[in-house]
Parts: C-alpha cells; structure tokens; sequence
C-alpha cells in the first residue's frame, strides 16, 4: 500500500508558484514522488513511510486554498465557477466603472454621489475578490512562496478601506471603490483568459488521450471471444483485431497480416504493412485484414501511455534557463510590497503629495507587478513544445532536454541499423565444414538470442532455409561487441560473431560474421546493408548547422569507412567494443554537448554517457531506456524536426522571459512615479500573463522546417 500511487485533481492553481506551495505541503508531511501540474491540475504522490491520511491530504489541500475535485459527488462549491465569479463581479463594477469614466468626461450622475450606495455596490465584486484572491494569498505565504494574489488582494482591500474611511467622513477625495471593484474584475477577466489559454497548451495530452481504445476482444483458451475494457486486459492475453479496429494496447502480431496507419503516434503519413511477429503500438488503426495480437504492454507501460506521461511532466524538468526567473519569482512579491510601501513613504512624506495620491501611486505598484508572467514562461511553451514533438512521433524526456539538446555541437552515430537500413542480405555463407542443414540450424538457433539488427536478418533470412533440421542449445549468452555464444549437452562451445570471435583472424575477403565449434571455423557469412534514404540529407542538415556529425561503430573499419564517405562524414570510429564506445562518446560530450544516435543494445552505455541520448523506434528497450529522445518512426530525418522544434520552443521561453522581465522592469517604476491609475495597472497586469502563454500557444502552429 505505501508503494501505491495517490492521483488527485485539484482546482483553484493558476501558475508554478502555486504548484510549487502545494508541492512543498506535501513533500513536508513526509510524501514520495510528489508530482504537482497547475497545467493539467494533477496531484500525485506515493504514501512511502508518512502517516498522514488521504482525507487529512484533502484538508490540508483546502487549507491551503484550493479544491480537490471529487469524482463520486459534486461539491456546492463546483457551481462557484470563476466564471460565475467574473459575471457578478463585472455586473456590479460596470455602474462604478461608467460613473468615474463619465465624470472625467464632465458628465455627472447625481445619484451616484451617494457613497453609501457605492459601498453597496462595491461590496459583491469586493467580496468575491476577498475570498478569491484572499483564500489564495494567504495559502502561498504558508507555503512559502508569496504569489501574485498577495499583491492583487492587498492592492484591492487597502483601496476599499481607504474608500470606506472616506464614506464615515463623507470626503470625495477619499472614495476609490470603483477602483477596488475594476482591480477585482480586471484581474478575473485575466485570470479567465489565462485559464482558457493554459488549457491550450494542454490540447496534446486530450488528442493522444483520445486516441485510446476503450474497449478490446480477448480469445479465450476455449477460442471464444469476448468483449473487455482496455483496463481489463492483462499482459500475455491474446485479443483479436480486425479491419477499422484500433488495436488496444502494445503486443506482437500471432496471426494474421494487416496494414496499419500509426500516424497519429509517429508522424508517419505512410500505412505500414505486418505481420506476425512484428510489433504493434497500441492505439494504431488495421486499415486492412485482421489479427490476432499477444499484449506485451498495459497501462502506464504502453507507448501511447508514456507519451501522454511524458508530455505531461515535461515542465517538471525545469531548463537552466528557468532558474534565474524561478530565483526572482521567489522574493518577487515581497520585493514589491517593500517598492509600494517605499513609494507611498517618498511621495508623501519626501514629495509632499496628498495622502490619497501617495495610496492610488502604492496600489498601481501592487497591481501592475506580473510574478506570474516569469512562473508561466517556461513551463507554458514546454508544454506546447514537447506536446508537437510528441505529435510528430517524437518523444522528449524533459523541459532541460529541450534546452540541452537545441545547443548540441556533436552527433555521433552508430551505423548498423541507424545510418544503415539494418535489413541484411546474405550474400554468401561457405560451410568450410560442410554440414550444411546442421551449420543453418546453428546461425539460427544462436542468433534468435540477440537483440542485433544482424541478428534479426539472419535468423529471419534462415528460417526458410532449416528443412526441419532442429539443434538444442543450453547457456546462451550476447556478449556485447562480440556476438553469441553457447553450449549443447555434450558440452560443445558455439560462437558466432565479428572477427574478434577467431583465434587467427580472418582476412576481409572471407566474410563479416563468423560460426565456430570449439574454436574451429565451421561458417564464414557475407552480409550486405544499405544506407537508409534520409541518411544523406539528414547529415547534410546538421553540417548546415554547424553541427559535427560522427559514425562510431563495433563494424570492420573499411566497411564504416565506406559508409562515412558515402555521406561526407569525417570523422569515424571503427571496430569498437562497448567500453571503447563509451570513453568516445565520454571524450566528445567533455569538448561539447554531444548527441548520441543509436538502436542497439550495445548502445545503450554510450546512449547514456552523451549529453542527449537519441534512440530510434525499433530500439532495444535499454536503449529507449537509456535515452532522453525517441524517434517513434524510427526514422532519421526525425532529427532534423526534433531539433528544429526544440530551438523554437527555447526561443520561445527566451522571448516569454524576456516579455516578462522587459514588462515589470518598465511597468513598476513607471506606476511608483504616479503616471498610471491603479484601473489601467490592473488592466495591463491582467493581460501580461496573456501575452506569455499565447506566444507559447503560437509554437503550436508556427511553420517549423519542412512539414
């Protein structure tokens, strides 16, 4: 039980700053994996060793100001929308509102001169603005990050007060309500507008989320079938799938062939033609034929769920970038009460101006002040950002992996498989023993035990080639850089793989894999591979970017060699083993931020070594594990749009920071010296946080390289 996941949504977060209090409360009260989303409005966290309960979790939660939102019944308090909210506040502002403009027009409304009939209409939007901003000021300041609700609650309440200390003494010069009543409106409209732009960011999760089967036909071991939910299914069960079916979860094909369009999950516009054996992502549409599929994947574990997962907890991952903006925000608010009190003291006592312009010049300072504009400038265009990503097949682990990765300096490469096709042909095999049908049975047999790209096209080109000839092995072991090896009953060693396997080693001409028994050559096997079709331009993409591109590879020298000519790389690194690989891709990442591109399992040390590991879809799963980038297609041209996409989104957070430095740097001291009414402080503040997410929503639809 304390390794069990608690998820909860919670209501009433508008930025960082406020997922950042509740974060705090609950890693305080001994909570493990505290993960918090104002974004999405998740709350997750692991019970570990605290002894705190869910119900005291919930309390604290709405101690601190905001709303967990129950499933089973609907609170009273889900009807008290901020729209509701903004409704009846805006309705009672407007009277306020128009009799101040049309004062200053030289229009005057006798009846208005009535100040207690102000205070009456005043109090409605003055009493949702108390509880609203209210309830959320003090939760941040016992969460130890003051927010912008501080200072929007205490620009408000002292223009109120003011004015109602005016109302008793029945001085004009006093009255400000229509000031705290259009504070309190302006703001709402900004934070309805905020929350109608959050949720744009967040479109890419509802599409992938969308995407899910609901429902999945199992086959019974009787052969029947039956209809289950998708959370239902367990790993191993066998479900059937058939034309204009979307296959529910992750499995491999058992029986059948069929064309599936997996464009919605890796961007390929394409259909791809299966069949069994291969593997299926869940979510993908049968265009044509029917299957029968073995689930390899529920849950969290599918694809489909770990894009979704990614997507969401990308703004976690906070850019370097972010740091200095988070450190601002952090003594941001108390920074501006100390600016508003200190102007309220110069003016009125250094510049000797009236009390009242002393307070109207405080307050502008309060309410023009925008921490929140530095909160969402990161996690808003991350959001946006990894959500295109991922809806062009491309996963990427994290805000600092965006930044990381769009200033790379290095590509390194392995071939096989990620410059190649890693689809092999067997151009010969001399059986310098004879044994013919046994030696097939041999390569088959060892190398169905390894994940190699070599490997898999040797096992599938031999499978027509066994004429029922059957070996039994026992021990088999990859050894990474070297190939297969394993013993049979009698106690015979078998090895196949490069040169290195040999005891005198072949020469070039004789063959590129190799079958041993007991030290004695048995098989010499020729193996022809092909560049992949976007190798080229792809490579000639990342020398247009002043980008390094490297081949590493455990292949013989003149082959690689061959491969990197053919594309214009200079600099290779031949007959590598996996340690060999790991002290290049060490030595690279220490001159430069080094990616490293790689499908196969003996990547996976180096994959994790780089600055940025970048793995291709039909990788291994330690390579996908080791990586911080995924290319769902598997193709490399993929490279060129992650890393295009990934400048963007830098580019915006820099332009989000900037506009959000740029704007309280002018917009405070232009408000302390009293060139701004407080109404046009709260007009401007309302919208600044607009104009940050909506250039992150920009991302969304900004032509981006080649489509």
């Amino acid at each position: 039980m304390a390794d069990k996941i608690v998820e909860l949504t919670v209501d009433g977060m508008n930025c960082n700053n406020c997922a950042a209090s509740l974060n705090r409360f609950l890693e305080r009260k001994g909570l493990e994996d505290v993960y918090v989303n104002f974004q999405t409005r998740e709350v997750r966290y692991r019970q570990g060793a605290a002894t705190i309960t869910l119900d005291e979790v919930k309390k604290g939660i709405h101690k601190l100001g905001y709303t967990v939102v129950e499933e089973e019944s609907k609170s009273p308090l889900e009807w008290w929308t901020l729209e509701r909210k903004l409704i009846i506040s805006a309705l009672f502002t407007l009277p306020l509102l128009s009799h101040h403009l049309l004062m200053a027009a030289g229009i005057h409304l006798a009846v208005m001169d009535n100040y207690w009939l102000q205070l009456l209409i005043c109090l409605p939007p003055f009493a949702i603005g108390f509880l609203h901003f209210g309830r959320s000021a003090l939760s941040s300041v016992k969460g130890g990050i003051p927010n912008m609700d501080v200072l929007i609650f205490t620009g408000s309440t002292a223009a109120f007060i003011y004015s109602l200390i005016g109302t008793f003494l029945w001085e004009a010069d006093y009255i400000f309500y229509e000031t705290s009543a259009t504070i309190i409106t302006l703001v709402l409209i900004g934070n309805w507008l905020e929350k109608r732009a959050v949720a744009q960011t967040t479109t890419a999760i509802g599409e992938l989320a969308r995407l899910q089967a609901e429902k999945a036909w199992k086959v019974t071991p009787s052969g029947a079938v039956v209809s289950l939910n998708r959370e239902e299914v367990q790993v191993g069960d066998v479900l059937q799938v058939n034309e204009g079916d979307k296959a529910p979860l992750d499995g491999l094909i058992e029986e059948g062939t069929v064309s599936i369009d997996e464009s919605m999950l890796t961007g390929e516009s394409l259909p791809v033609d299966k069949k069994p054996g291969d593997s299926v992502i869940g979510s993908s549409i049968v265009l044509s034929g029917n299957m029968r599929m073995k689930v390899t994947a529920t849950g969290r574990d599918t694809v489909l769920s770990q894009m979704i997962e990614l997507v969401k907890t990308a703004q976690q991952d906070k850019p370097p970038i972010q740091r200095l903006a988070d450190r601002i925000s952090a003594i941001f608010v108390p920074a501006v009460l100390g600016i508003a009190l200190l102007t309220f003291l110069l003016t009125f006592l250094v510049f000797d101006r009236p009390f009242q312009q002393s307070l109207m010049n405080a307050i502008a300072v309060l309410v023009i002040s925008c921490p929140c504009a530095m909160g969402l400038a990161t996690p808003t265009a991350v959001m946006v950002g990894v959500g295109r990503l991922a809806k062009n097949g491309i996963l990427v682990k994290g805000g600092q992996t965006l930044e990381i990765f769009s200033n790379i300096k290095n590509v390194v490469f392995d071939k096989t498989g990620t410059l190649t096709t890693g689809q092999f042909a067997i151009g010969n095999i001399t059986y310098h023993q004879g044994q013919e049908a046994r030696t097939n049975a041999l390569i088959y047999k060892l190398e169905q035990h390894s994940s190699h790209p070599i490997a898999r096209s040797l096992a599938k080109a031999l499978e027509s080639r066994l004429n029922g000839t059957g070996i039994s092995l026992v021990q088999v072991e990859e050894q990474k850089g070297l190939g297969v090896s394993a013993t049979d009953a009698e106690g015979n060693v078998f090895r196949i793989g490069s040169r290195r396997i040999l005891d005198q080693p072949a020469e070039p001409e004789e063959g590129q894999l190799f079958l041993t028994e007991n030290g004695r050559l048995l098989a010499s096997i020729e193996i022809a591979d092909e560049l992949k079709p976007d190798a080229r331009e792809t490579v000639g993409f990342l020398k247009k970017r002043g980008i390094r591109p490297v081949v590493l590879s455990g292949d013989r020298r003149d082959r690689v060699e061959e491969v990197a000519a053919q594309l214009g790389i200079g600099e290779v690194h031949a007959e590598q083993l996996p340690e060999q690989k790991l002290a290049v891709v060490e030595a690279l990442s220490r001159s430069a931020p080094t990616a490293m591109v790689g499908d196969g399992i003996n990547d996976a040390p180096a994959l994790a070594k780089a600055t940025i590991g970048v793995s291709l879809s039909n990788a291994s799963q330690v390579a996908i594990q080791s990586a911080q980038v995924v290319l769902l297609n598997g193709k490399l041209a993929s490279l060129e749009r992650a890393l295009s996409i990934s400048e963007h989104t830098v580019l915006t957070i820099r332009q989000n920071l900037f506009w959000a430095f740029a704007y309280n740097i002018v917009a405070i001291p232009i408000a302390a010296m009293g060139y701004l009414n407080p109404m046009w402080g709260a007009l401007f503040m309302a919208f600044s946080d607009v104009v940050v997410i909506g250039n992150s929503i920009r991302l969304k639809y900004k032509r981006i390289g080649k489509p």
